[in-house]
């Protein structure tokens, strides 16, 4: 059975990175990835708070254009914010709570002046300046969700009733939605957005930061200077994190496997 299970291309997925360049790098570094057949996806959120977010959209950019079939890269929603923000349509984006001004700042090499971040006109035209159009380009191109045989990728969340597809994208970017969290039991759906600690405690209990409750499976394992950057592997459920400190971790996932993922191997002819 090992033998087998071994033969499966794996799906490697990563939670909100936010900035975090070294953690991210030392985290994609870590991974037992087969380049030609084991996919890779970041489920968005790459931008404000860390401490290089244009060096992190750059490696982002230069990984899914090296391996274009194996790096899927979702759309955050503060990647959606920071469009918004340029596109005129809203200026959530320069709210204190969100951490666009480390973006700002690292991209400008310039502080974010009282000046700037009152004038909604200003602050965009500088915005516009200082943000790469590739990088703008970039985040416009992201996709909002993604499947394959074993699990739907997605930022935020799910309709339960629905498929991502035909979805309001807001609601897979943004929503927060215990009917997802506590009684999802469709496909398997591994999702971000809202930090573990904020999400059920059944879910946590034993899995090593991240969240698991019937199909729904939470990764954002959250932003502070002791919390890791997470990535779960599909189909053999292992995890791997990397901290701000350097250190490294992995982790074998022993919750319950859901029968979406049961039936994935069955159909595959892999017993469990």
């Amino acid at each position: 059975m090992t033998a087998r299970l071994k033969t499966l291309p794996k799906t490697f997925v990563i939670g909100d990175v936010h900035g975090r360049r070294a953690q991210f790098k030392a985290l994609v570094e870590m991974l037992p990835r087969d380049e030609e057949r084991d996919t890779l996806v970041v489920l968005g959120d790459i931008v404000d708070r860390g401490e290089d977010v244009p060096g992190t959209i750059a490696d982002v950019i230069e990984l899914q254009r090296t391996q274009p079939q194996r790096v899927v890269v979702l759309r955050g929603n503060h990647e959606q914010m920071l469009l918004d923000f340029i596109d005129g349509r809203d200026d959530l984006w320069f709210h204190a709570a969100v951490g666009s001004e480390t973006t700002f700042e690292q991209y400008a090499n310039r502080p974010l002046t009282f000046e700037i971040r009152e004038n909604y006109d200003v602050a965009q035209r500088e915005v516009m300046e200082v943000v790469p159009p590739e990088h703008v380009e970039f985040f416009r191109a992201l996709p909002f969700y993604y499947e394959d045989d074993y699990a739907i990728y997605v930022h935020a969340g799910l309709d339960c009733s629905k498929h991502p597809r035909d979805t309001d994208p807001h609601r897979l970017m943004w929503s927060r939605d215990e009917d997802f969290f506590r009684r999802y039991h469709g496909k398997l759906c591994v999702f971000g957005h809202t930090p573990v600690s904020f999400l059920p405690l059944l879910g946590r209990i034993g899995n090593h930061g991240i969240y698991v409750h019937h199909s729904a499976i939470g990764i954002d394992t959250g932003y502070t200077h002791t919390s890791p950057l997470s990535c779960l592997e599909l189909p053999d459920f292992n995890l791997y994190q990397t901290f701000e400190s350097g250190r490294t971790a992995i982790h074998h996932i022993r919750a319950l496997v859901s029968e979406t993922l049961r039936y994935v191997h069955k159909r595959r002819g892999v017993p469990i």
